[in-house]
């Protein structure tokens, strides 16, 4: 499978199963913390977009700010989402591969691949999940199954 195809897989994944989480947050009793995690994840997705496009903006954007609301975080998922599918669609293996520059934290020009920046993205996600899936069973209630494997498996 080429790294491209892959990486849409895996947008593609994090947004089925982060979408399905979101149903689960909209039923708890204190879904702040859950927001805030949620919030989060889109804001990277817009902070990297914005970084490697050199948006003169991206340093002084946060990445735990803005805190979207409980009905806004599908429809702004989806709008961090689609740069990084049409960016991914729009470029070659090879390109995926080569480094890209942006400015760090620091303000410094620093260097990393479009592959792994994307990669980075949907790995924070998988681990910002994990904490709302425990926040979920602290409150009480039963999280969905939402491994990879269980979009993949198949019974016999």
């Amino acid at each position: 499978m080429e790294m491209k195809q892959y990486l849409r897989d895996i947008f593609l994944f994090n947004t089925l199963t982060n979408k399905k989480l979101l149903e689960k947050i909209s039923g708890l009793p204190d879904k702040t913390e859950c927001i805030k995690f949620f919030s989060h994840l889109i804001n990277c997705q817009y902070k990297w977009m914005a970084r490697i496009m050199h948006d003169p903006a991206a340093p002084q954007m946060s990445w735990w700010d803005p805190t979207y609301r409980l009905d806004e975080l599908a429809t702004e998922w989806d709008k961090s989402l689609q740069p990084w599918l049409d960016y991914i669609d729009g470029k070659t293996d090879e390109q995926l591969a080569t480094e890209v520059t942006f400015i760090g934290l620091d303000g410094s020009e620093w260097a990393a691949t479009p592959q792994d920046i994307a990669l980075q993205l949907n790995y924070h996600s998988i681990h910002h999940r994990a904490q709302m899936q425990t926040i979920i069973r602290q409150q009480g209630f039963e999280p969905d199954f939402v491994d990879y494997i269980g979009t993949k498996y198949r019974k016999l």
